[in-house]
């Protein structure tokens, strides 16, 4: 079969595209600059190199394709909002696999999606890119739901390394699930080579367990040498501006403040069960030892 993957390049796309080769697929990766995918090239993927602004591009890339992995990339130098960048280059995706009349698409979403168009920050407008494929004749939609990236934890090591400690606005006891990137992968390869999803439908990818921030604080600082390492909450509007002292465009942090905020009033986990299906392999004890690793060469 032949897979599009937007993101080619990143925590997600690259293991997609490589477990999809691994399966002796054609695979068709997006980038922006071929250098970034120079590694899926030689494993016998193909280029495609554009950008997602681009609908063209994408509608062509996207022809004859069985399945597409697609998302809307993070992105932290912008000139517009945040939401008008989602609005932008979902609506682009969403009209190009329209065009191209892919029949099926997994989409990388998130947790908290079901509070659009309001009350989740970015996150709110993933779940509005979920509406608008939804409106999609034709085209079978999974969506990725995953919680809160471990990855973005890195983001923290600035703050240990100066204070040696870490905070901001989310509740320092609320349990919430952590998922590693590669579970992610792992759970859209499993629907790509299947492709037994019709209609729209949605599926968690719930992390190993849920952990509170303190939680977090002594297993990352045990894995750094900082076994009392503490987590501190700090009001909204002080997250908010450490964020921008810190080199964080204001827009972005803003959403990070709406998305925590929706965390904390319990309704971005409202519809969350978690299952031993959608509970992944990944513990944040696994991920302590990247963060170290970061931690030591930061």
């Amino acid at each position: 079969m032949k897979y599009v993957i937007t993101g080619a390049s990143g925590h997600t796309g690259k293991i997609v595209a490589e477990k999809l080769l691994e399966a002796k697929h054609e695979v068709v990766a997006i980038a922006r600059k071929l250098d970034n995918i120079q590694a899926l090239l030689e494993k016998g993927a193909t280029a495609a190199i554009g950008d997602l602004s681009d609908e063209f591009f994408l509608t062509k890339t996207f022809e004859n394709a069985d399945a597409v992995y697609a998302l809307i990339p993070p992105i932290w130098n912008i000139n517009e909002s945040w939401r008008v960048f989602q609005r932008r280059i979902g609506t682009n995706i969403t009209n190009a696999l329209e065009n191209a009349k892919v029949k099926k698409v997994v989409i990388l979403s998130s947790m908290g999606s079901q509070l659009s168009p309001f009350g989740a920050g970015p996150v709110s407008g993933i779940g509005e890119w979920e509406h608008q494929l939804q409106n999609v004749h034709d085209l079978n939609v999974l969506a990725l739901r995953p919680g809160y990236f471990m990855e973005n934890l890195f983001a923290y090591i600035p703050q240990i390394k100066e204070h040696g400690a870490f905070g901001d606005a989310l509740l320092k006891d609320l349990k919430i699930p952590l998922t590693h990137t590669t579970d992610i992968a792992n759970a859209a390869v499993k629907h790509l080579l299947s492709l037994n999803f019709e209609g729209f439908s949605q599926t968690f990818v719930g992390g190993a367990q849920d952990y509170a921030m303190q939680e977090a604080a002594q297993i990352l600082g045990t894995a750094i040498g900082i076994p009392h390492l503490q987590y501190i909450q700090y009001p909204a509007e002080d997250s908010k501006n450490g964020m921008v002292a810190a080199g964080v465009p204001t827009q972005i942090a803003e959403g990070y403040i709406k998305l925590f905020a929706g965390l904390n009033s319990g309704a971005y986990l409202a519809d969350f069960v978690r299952t031993a299906e959608n509970t992944t392999e990944t513990s944040l004890q696994d991920f302590a030892s990247q963060f170290a690793a970061a931690y030591k060469n930061s």
